[in-house]
C-alpha cells in the first residue's frame, strides 16, 4: 500500500538528516497518515479512507459527502 493521503494527496519527500558536525545523509519525511472509518449517511454504508491529519480537518470542514463525491470525480475507488 503507498503512503499517500487519498484527500489531499500527501505523500513521502527526501531530504537529509544533517548531523551535529554536519554530516548529510539522505532520509524520508512520511505525511501523518491515518486510517479513519467515516458513515456514509446519504448511501447508508461505511468508508474507510487513507488520510493525513490535514485531510481528516478538511472533511470536518467541507464535508464527508462532498469530499467523497470530488474523490469519486478525480476516479477514485471508493
Amino acid at each position: 500500500m503507498s503512503r499517500v493521503c487519498q484527500v489531499t494527496g500527501k505523500r513521502p519527500i527526501t531530504g537529509n538528516s544533517i548531523s551535529h558536525s554536519n554530516i548529510k545523509t539522505k532520509r524520508w519525511f512520511l505525511p501523518n497518515l491515518q486510517h479513519k472509518r467515516f458513515f456514509l449517511a446519504e448511501e447508508n454504508k461505511w468508508v474507510t479512507l487513507k488520510l493525513s491529519s490535514e485531510g481528516i480537518r478538511t472533511i470536518n470542514k467541507r464535508g464527508l459527502y462532498t469530499v467523497v463525491k470530488e474523490l469519486r470525480k478525480a476516479g477514485e475507488k471508493i
